[in-house]
Formats: structure tokens, sequence, C-alpha cells
């Protein structure tokens, strides 16, 4: 739903995609990022296979939260389009090297790749426009462990690399930019709900039966237009999801908001902080600590987000994939 976002924003260029094992192993990821390509008609745009576990643990996947390829029931064509022949690390720095102070940089995943990119280019946050973080719960439950939230909890030695690399780039001198990290106690308030879905497919002109949590686990979409079709499947799986977690029938849209905050940061609200990831806790591993009241003494490196208006990003949300959806009709 992020990389539909982008691709319906006429102020967006997708200059590439980096595919970053975590919900499932990176070669289902780059699966499924070629087959949205082709679903939604777009150009060769590069695919790159990122990292096949983390940088210092076992990969942990979350087939039981996203189905068993990562798009809960929906399926995607097998497409013909090839991956790049370099990895995803090599692929942030070349991408950041073609476009320097242009390049709108986004990470909803474990940070694996990002972190390895920093190894072989520590320059480059210098050379980023902005870097916007989906990932950890600043005074708010995690999603994965009591207090870690998904993305952190992957691969937490990546991103407490990530958020010390940022100011190490700089030097002595102070950050040009900081990243903008949204984490759970922001992204769960973008809240999907099947009335909001419905909204979607009738602004792409889609013919579409409102899901209920009555209905049939996984009864699949009537839609006859193939990105609404998509996303009812996948999102039904995912309402299921936080169903049977006692959330309600409902989604978060955790990375359509970074997407959202990429293009047009005025979205959220944001606190600057000094961001850092706990890494040997027996109870705390994985998670995200804000120095709000400077007790480290540090630099700070982030800029966390702190409120949203979920009503502003559905309009846009639902007015751009909506339009864009209905373009791929006939």
């Amino acid at each position: 739903m992020a990389l539909a976002y982008l691709f319906a924003s006429d102020d967006a260029e997708v200059v590439g995609i980096a595919s970053t094992a975590g919900n499932v192993p990176a070669q289902q990821v780059c699966c499924n990022n070629l087959g949205l390509l082709d679903l939604c008609r777009m150009p060769d745009i590069p695919v790159s296979k990122g990292s096949e576990q983390p940088v210092d643990s076992p990969l942990r996947t979350a087939e039981d939260t996203h189905g068993p390829e990562g798009l809960g029931y929906a399926k995607l064509p097998v497409s013909e389009r090839q991956l790049t022949g370099h990895g995803a690390a090599e692929a942030w720095v070349c991408a950041a090297h073609r476009y320097p102070g242009e390049l709108l940089a986004i990470a909803v995943g474990p940070l694996t790749n990002l972190a390895l990119a920093l190894r072989l280019e520590p320059g480059l946050p210098k050379l980023l426009r902005r870097l916007v973080i989906m990932g950890g719960a600043f005074d708010y439950r995690g999603n994965t462990t009591p207090v870690a939230e998904w993305n952190m909890s992957v691969d937490p030695e990546a991103a407490a690399e990530v958020f010390t690399g940022w100011n190490t780039a700089w030097a002595d001198n102070p950050p040009a930019h900081l990243p903008i990290v949204l984490g759970l106690n922001l992204t769960e308030h973008i809240a999907m709900t099947p009335a909001l879905l419905n909204r979607l497919a009738a602004e792409a002109g889609a013919i579409s039966v409102a899901m209920s949590v009555s209905d049939d686990r996984g009864t699949r979409s009537v839609s006859a237009n193939p990105l609404i079709a998509v996303l009812e499947d996948a999102m039904r799986f995912y309402f299921e999801f936080h169903f049977d977690q006692g959330e309600g029938y409902l989604a978060h849209l955790h990375d359509p908001l970074a997407a959202a905050v990429a293009l047009d940061p005025d979205i959220v609200t944001c606190r600057a902080a000094t961001v850092d990831v706990e890494l040997t806790g027996t109870l705390t591993r994985g998670m995200t600590i804000a120095d709000w009241s400077n007790r480290w003494g540090r630099e700070t490196n982030a800029l966390v987000g702190v409120d949203v208006d979920p009503g502003t990003f559905f309009d846009r949300f639902i007015a751009r994939v909506g339009a864009f959806a209905r373009g791929l009709d006939g």
C-alpha cells in the first residue's frame, strides 16, 4: 500500500526499491515487488534483493500477521522482470550518489540494508534529502514484545548502527537534517477500516462489497479493478489478524504513513530527541528509547513523530490511490 501511494503521487518518482527480509524472507519480498510493478503497469524501476538475515541474529518472519507470501490473501502476477545485479545496500548508495541532495529515502522494514549501506558509505546521510523510518515505539507498548516494535525487534543491531551512524556522518558539525522516525505510538492512529476501504474502491470507480467481521474467513474480493482487488484481499487478512488480537476489525497502515510523510513531513508533528535501541536487556531487547530530557548528554539524532491527523492522511491516500487504480481499469 505504501508503494501504491508512491506510484500514485505526481510529486514522487520512485527510482529504486530495496527488498528487505522481515515480514517474509527477502526472496519473497522481491517477488512481491516485481509483481506489484507489473500489476501497476510501472516502468522498469530497479528492484534489489536485500540481506537474507539481520546483521547479527537469525531472521524471524511474520507470516501469521501478513500471510505466507506477505500479502494476506492477495495474489500478484508472476513477473518476468529481473532484479538488479547488486544488493539492496549497494542500491541505497548508488541511488544516493546518483541523486545527491534529492533522494527521499524510506525504510519501512528492519534496518538491515540501511545499516549495511552505511558501512559501505558512512557519508550516506549527507547525500540524502530526507530519511523516514517506520519503526519503534516511543513511550508506548510494543507489538512484538511488551516494549519492542517488529522492525526494530527483528534487527536491533542494525537500528542501533543507523541511529549512531547518523551523527557520525556529520563529524563535528550539527546534522543538516535528522531522520523522521514514526513509531507505533503514531502509526497505530492510522487505522484502515472496511468503510475506508470501501471509500477507496468507490474513488476508483470499482464495484466492491464492504467487508464485515461476520464474513467467512478468506472471502475474496469481487472487484474487477486489479489493484483494488489486491488491496482488499491483502487487507482482509490483516483485518482478521487485528481482530484476533483483540484490536477490532481494522488494520494499522504503518508503511503508507511513512510514504506520505516522506513526500510531505507536515502531515505529522515531530519532536527532536536522541534515540537509541536496547541490545542486551533480557526483557527489553529491541526497545527504542528517546532521551527527551537529554540525560545522556548526546546530540539529537531523530525527529520522533508524536501527533498525526488520520483524516488528512486518509483523504490524501484515498484520492491518490483511488485515481491511480481507476487508471488501471481496462
